[in-house]
């Protein structure tokens, strides 16, 4: 996994943000922070990342 980051712009709805807000201190301590861990959660839910990682392993 490369240590580079990436900066990407989501725009979000008031009720959308407020949400985040919400989940400050439970999901991150920043915006930024809970609205990464919302989609690794999501990615981790669908089973992309564990399809992802078989795949990388097994080449």
């Amino acid at each position: 996994m490369s240590s580079e980051s990436v900066r990407i712009q989501v725009i979000l709805t008031k009720e959308q943000y407020e949400l985040i807000q919400r989940l400050k201190g439970v999901m991150g301590s920043s915006d930024s922070e809970v609205v990464r861990n919302i989609i690794i959660a999501w990615l981790s839910e669908k089973s992309i990342l564990s399809e992802k990682l078989k795949e990388k392993v097994n080449g």
